[in-house]
C-alpha cells in the first residue's frame, strides 16, 4: 500500500509561495515589524519622522550592523562571541589614543584599530580550536582582557577621535557627509556593500558553505573532510575584523570613548542576529536577516524616548524582544528536530 503522506503538501500557500521561499518567511515577518514599529512611533511622536533622527537611526545602526555581521559568522558555527562589545571600544580607543595623543597619522590610529579586532579574532579562535574552551567561557575571558588592555593602554582616559572639522577628522566623513547644509548618512552604503559581500561569500563560496556546515552537524563535517578547526577559526577572525570596523564606526559618529565602555553592546548584536533569523545552534543563518535585526534594534533604541520611555524601560523592552527571539529560534529547532 503506498503512503498516503508521500505527495502530501506541507505548509500552507502563504509559506508555499516561490517569492515566499525565496526571501524566506522570517525576514519577511521581520520586516513587516519594522514596518509596524516605524509606523507606530511615527503616529505617537511627530518628532520621529524628522529627517535628524533617521540619522540617529543610522549612526546607531552602522557599528551595530558590523558588529553583528561578524558574530554571525560566530553562531553559524554554532559558537559566539562575547568579547565584540566591549572589544570594539578598546579597538578604537587605543587607535583614537595614537593620534590624538601621540601625534600619530590617521592612517595608523585605523590600522591599529583594524589589526587588534583581527589579532582578538584570532586569539578567540585559537582558543576556541586549539584550546577546547567552549566559546562563551573563552570569550567572556577576552572580554575582560579587551577591558582592561584598554585602561592600560590609555590611562584610563577618555578618547575622542579628531571632530568632523578638523583637518585630520576625514575618518568622520567616511560614514556622514555634509553638502550644503545637509547631513548623508553614507556609512548606510558600505554597510550595504559589506552585507552584500558576506552574503555571496556564505552562499556562493567552499569557505562561506563549510562554516554553515559546521554549525549543522560538526561531525559530519568532518568525516566529510572539512578542516573544522581551520574554518571555526577563520569565523572568528571576520568577527574580530569587523568588530575593529564596528570601532570605526563609532568613532566617527559618537563624540567619546571610555575604556570602561562597551559592556552590554554583544547582547544587541547577537539578539539582532538572533532576530534576524540566525540560530544559535548554528548551521542556519543570513546576513539580511541579520541587518534586518539591526534595524529592529536601531529604531526601539531609538524611538522608544519619543514615547516617553527612558532607558530602564528601554532596556526592559529590548530583554524581551530578545527572549521573544531565542524563544522563535527554539521552537524552529524542535520542529526541525521532529
Amino acid at each position: 500500500m503506498a503512503d498516503k503522506t508521500a505527495n502530501k503538501k506541507t505548509g500552507n500557500a502563504f509559506t508555499n509561495n516561490p517569492l515566499v521561499k525565496l526571501i524566506g518567511v522570517q525576514k519577511i515577518v521581520v520586516l513587516l515589524v519594522l514596518i509596524l514599529l516605524i509606523v507606530f512611533f511615527r503616529a505617537n511622536s511627530t518628532a520621529f519622522g524628522k529627517y535628524s533622527t533617521l540619522l540617529s537611526i543610522m549612526d546607531y545602526t552602522y557599528y551595530l550592523a558590523f558588529l553583528a555581521m561578524g558574530v554571525t559568522f560566530c553562531l553559524l558555527t554554532g559558537g559566539v562571541d562575547l568579547s565584540i562589545g566591549t572589544g570594539m571600544f578598546c579597538y578604537a580607543i587605543i587607535g583614537g589614543y595614537l593620534i590624538t595623543h601621540k601625534d600619530m597619522p590617521v592612517i595608523v590610529g585605523i590600522l591599529v584599530t583594524m589589526l587588534l579586532g583581527l589579532a582578538m579574532g584570532t586569539i578567540n579562535g585559537l582558543i576556541v580550536t586549539r584550546g577546547g574552551h567552549a566559546p562563551f567561557l573563552a570569550t567572556l575571558c577576552t572580554m575582560m582582557i579587551a577591558r582592561g588592555l584598554g585602561a592600560i593602554a590609555t590611562n584610563s582616559t577618555s578618547v575622542t577621535w579628531p571632530a568632523y572639522s578638523a583637518a585630520n577628522g576625514w575618518t568622520r566623513r567616511i560614514f556622514k557627509i555634509t553638502i550644503g547644509n545637509t547631513k548623508y548618512p553614507l556609512g548606510l552604503l558600505w554597510v550595504i556593500l559589506l552585507m552584500i559581500a558576506f552574503s555571496v561569500f556564505l552562499n556562493r563560496t567552499r569557505p562561506g558553505r563549510y562554516i554553515t556546515a559546521i554549525g549543522s552537524n560538526e561531525e559530519a563535517a568532518r568525516l566529510s573532510g572539512v578542516n573544522v578547526k581551520n574554518y571555526k577559526m577563520l569565523a572568528y577572525m571576520i568577527c574580530g575584523l569587523c568588530t575593529g570596523l564596528a570601532g570605526l564606526a563609532y568613532s566617527s559618529a559618537f563624540q567619546s570613548m571610555a575604556p570602561s565602555g562597551g559592556g552590554g553592546i554583544e547582547l544587541n548584536a547577537i539578539g539582532a542576529a538572533i532576530i534576524g533569523g540566525t540560530s544559535m545552534s548554528g548551521g542556519s543563518g543570513s546576513v539580511v536577516g541579520t541587518i534586518l535585526g539591526v534595524f529592529i534594534m536601531s529604531v526601539l533604541q531609538t524611538g522608544l524616548p519619543y514615547i516617553g520611555l527612558q532607558a530602564n524601560y528601554q532596556q526592559i523592552i529590548i530583554g524581551l524582544v530578545l527572549i521573544v527571539a531565542v524563544y522563535i529560534d527554539v521552537l524552529k529547532n524542535k520542529r526541525l528536530a521532529r
